[in-house]
């Protein structure tokens, strides 16, 4: 018999990002691999490029049981905004039967795009939406690289490059 897993809800991740904020706050990539694991309706979404999927990788949730969830924040190489990113997100979402009250995980580079996914995608009545912060690659480095500092490929959580 498969393991029941449980609901983490909001309250739960939310931390001192909550003050005045348009969506529910950030968490670390860590504690979105956990929430991730524990949490049969909770969702991760990469928002980065085509680009940035084929030529950097991305997470690897198979082990999970899931699929990762692709939309492009900003097209490469012009990277303006895809204006029609929470509605599409919203009607795959809601096909896929996802309620508003999920756990929606926004990841990208470093946690700035999807920062601003997640709050459009709150703006749609998502209860839920998440910033993975550290993102993929991760903040700047001293020497001015990424991929050394923080983000889920330096956690060493699961990731696949084509």
């Amino acid at each position: 018999m498969a393991e029941e897993k449980s609901h983490t809800s909001a309250a739960d991740l939310a931390g001192a990002d909550l003050a005045g904020a348009a969506f529910a706050g950030n968490v670390s990539v860590d504690e979105a691999w956990r929430v991730l694991n524990d949490d049969a309706q909770a969702c991760l979404i990469d928002v980065r490029s085509e680009a940035e999927w084929s030529f950097v990788g991305m997470p690897d949730l198979s082990s999970l049981g899931k699929s990762l969830v692709k939309l492009q924040w900003q097209s490469f190489p012009g990277m303006a905004v895809n204006e029609q990113f929470a509605d599409a997100l919203d009607e795959y979402l809601t096909g896929e039967g996802c309620p508003k009250k999920a756990t929606i995980l926004f990841l990208c580079r470093s946690g700035v795009r999807s920062r601003s996914a997640a709050q459009a995608l709150a703006r749609k009545g998502y209860s839920a939406c998440f910033n993975v912060a550290g993102g993929f690659e991760g903040d700047l480095d001293e020497g001015g690289h990424r991929g050394h500092k923080n983000g889920w490929k330096v956690s060493g959580l699961p990731w696949v490059q084509s």
